[in-house]
């Protein structure tokens, strides 16, 4: 049960590993590019390549999707990033229970987006978790781990890609470890819990008040997607234009007096609150591809003392 990429890689890994997929559960599918043409989730595509019955209800909370769901007898449930929420009766039904692999260190980060916010919080660690799922969000006991290392350049979109290594590594391990016995689940502490709650458009603009590391933090998490902005007015009478910033990096330049979102040289150093900066690395403004820095300077001329907001 999944959607995202993610969940592919941890599908593809049961796979090789030989389990049998009774069937694959996927968010519905829906419209997507130009022509709003309805679209399946990565997971929907991979199981149809691979002759996979694929069901895409919109919930799994009327009794006659539940009743489908119980006739397949599972042994188990793999989750991984699915979408709606399994009703008690949906993750009593396997023989062994459902089976959450989360992108986090549980209890830190349960909820929606963990990957996002370990970035944005600053965390120096994170990992996958394989969960065994009850009642409350992201709250039942942990069956077997992975940690990872945040390191100081990441984003979003690398640390996901490593994570979904990790997550297709360790499923396997778990579920046959669940299945024989060998792997008990313990219960999670409610200490250091917190929420990765949904990104939201307040979440997104970059206020360069804030602390520089604060600054970065927030957009490398954000990168690729959704990606967080500033507004930029290239001439006084212009309306401001809405730019991404998709990479950054914490300076050792500070500043006495600048004003927060204020250039301190010609190659986007941007004063931040605390008296640091951050110099973006990575940029993409409407209607265009991402491009570096450079790249973009060459066709957008911006001088040292312009401000950004």
């Amino acid at each position: 049960m999944g959607s995202p990429d993610i969940a592919v890689d941890v599908l593809a890994a049961l796979v090789e590993a030989g389990h049998e997929i009774a069937c694959v559960y996927s968010q519905p599918p829906r419209p997507a590019g130009r022509g709003k043409k309805l679209t399946p989730t990565p997971v929907h595509r991979y199981a149809e390549d691979h002759g996979f019955e694929v069901r895409t209800p919109k919930s799994l909370k009327p009794a006659e999707e539940k009743a489908r769901f119980a006739a397949l007898n599972l042994d188990a449930a793999v989750v991984v990033a699915y979408g709606l929420i399994l009703p008690q009766e949906v993750l009593d039904a396997p023989r062994l229970g459902c089976m959450n692999m989360h992108a986090s260190l549980l209890p830190r980060w349960r909820g929606a987006a963990p990957i996002q916010r370990a970035i944005m919080a600053g965390d120096e660690m994170t990992g996958v978790q394989a969960m065994m799922m009850e009642a409350g969000l992201d709250t039942g006991p942990v069956l077997a781990s992975s940690e990872a290392r945040i390191f100081p350049f990441e984003t979003a979109g690398s640390l996901h890609d490593r994570l979904a290594e990790l997550a297709a590594e360790l499923a396997p391990r778990a579920l046959e470890g669940l299945a024989d016995g060998s792997l008990k689940p313990v219960p999670q502490t409610e200490d250091g819990a917190t929420y990765a709650s949904k990104i939201t458009a307040d979440d997104r603009q970059i206020d360069w008040s804030k602390p520089a590391a604060k600054v970065d933090c927030q957009i490398r998490g954000l990168s690729p997607f959704p990606g967080a902005w500033f507004n930029w007015t290239s001439k006084p009478d212009d309306e401001p234009v809405r730019v991404k910033a998709l990479m950054s990096r914490l300076s050792e330049q500070t500043h006495d007096a600048a004003a927060p979102g204020t250039l301190l040289d010609d190659n986007l150093l941007i004063a931040c609150g605390d008296g640091h900066a951050v110099r973006l690395l990575n940029l993409q403004k409407p209607g265009s591809r991402a491009m570096d820095a450079e790249d973009f300077l060459r066709g957008n001329k911006i001088e040292a003392g312009s401000r950004f907001e």
